[in-house]
């Protein structure tokens, strides 16, 4: 595994270097295909980050053998561009860079719903955030041929815990976080509050910590029992409590004035990062952490990919069975 390494043996592995079984993985199953699929991006915002991240999109596509078509529009056209590229039979998957609306109360989650199902390369609709949280692999039980969308950067920590051999593969699926403690500073609908569900999914005991306080995920019991559960702690539970407990601190603030308070972290803990912000001081977290991330933007990128195949095959098993 290439890494950095600091004089306590805390290992700092890059984004880069976990992206690279992913987009392995990519090729495999692009170079079935006899066409390239096309990713469409819609930027309807002057935000640097989304600028970037339309940056990232377009050059990973086309290294890796994708097309890549981003469309700069007006916020009073996106409606109707999306609706035109749903229908487009060349457009294999759309993504839209938010915020479009900051200011307006739902209107961005409007967007993201009227994005078709099919071509939702970021797991943004209704039908796959319900899965998600349901802990449903599949869109078309029981038969199981059309794979359900998981959104970019939660999947993409996934993956990157997945990588450091956080999960234990010997245990069954479902069970693979099991004895695992985990905090997510970051609570958002977009990145934490998924992320928090798919690490108690699969096991993990995981405090979710936001400003309005702290919740514990965990794995639902009994047969019935397929996804997590949701407690809400009292005020006097903070993260104070929940980090020197954590084997795996995630941080997603994306204000430069907060940082994790090292000092409650405990020794070993694996640290990852994946805001723009570096929520970890550096190097203070190499003498606390024994694996550190400090960004997962190529991972997402990545997973975007992913994705995006993973429609292209969805959309053909579909053909079949219309056939």
């Amino acid at each position: 595994m290439a890494s950095t390494q600091s004089t306590n043996h805390c290992k700092v592995f890059l984004a880069g270097t976990v992206a690279k079984g992913l987009l392995a993985e990519v090729a495999g199953g692009l170079s079935k295909l006899d066409f390239k699929p096309k990713l469409v991006g819609f930027l309807a915002n002057d935000d640097p980050a989304a600028k970037m991240y339309a940056d990232w999109s377009a050059k990973t596509c086309i290294e890796n053998g994708f097309d890549f078509d981003l469309r700069t529009v007006s916020k009073v056209e996106i409606e109707e561009h999306i609706l035109a590229a749903n229908t487009d039979a060349s457009v294999h998957g759309i993504i839209v860079y938010y915020p479009i609306f900051p200011q307006t109360s739902g209107q961005d989650k409007y967007i993201q719903q009227i994005v078709a199902l099919e071509k939702d390369v970021e797991g943004l609709s209704h039908r796959y955030v319900f899965n998600m949280y349901q802990n449903i692999r599949f869109l078309d039980q029981p038969t199981n041929t059309l794979k359900s969308i998981l959104p970019c950067t939660p999947l993409a920590v996934v993956k990157v815990l997945e990588y450091l051999q956080i999960y234990n593969s010997i245990l069954p699926y479902g069970n693979r976080l099991f004895g695992k403690t985990i905090t997510v500073i970051n609570r958002s609908e977009v990145v934490g509050r998924p992320l928090a569900a798919l690490l108690a999914n699969d096991g993990a005991k995981v405090f979710s910590i936001d400003l309005d306080g702290v919740q514990i995920f965990t794995r639902g019991e009994g047969i019935k029992k397929r996804h997590h559960e949701v407690q809400v702690q009292d005020p006097s539970f903070t993260i104070k409590d929940c980090l020197p407990v954590s084997d795996v601190v995630i941080s997603g603030v994306p204000g430069n004035k907060f940082k994790v308070d090292l000092s409650l972290v405990r020794d070993g803990a694996v640290c990852v990062n994946f805001s723009s912000e570096k929520n970890f001081d550096s190097p203070a977290v190499k003498e606390k952490a024994s694996i550190y991330i400090p960004a997962i933007g190529k991972v997402t990128i990545a997973v975007l990919l992913r994705n995006l195949l993973r429609l292209v095959q969805n959309q053909s098993a579909a053909k079949q069975v219309e056939a």
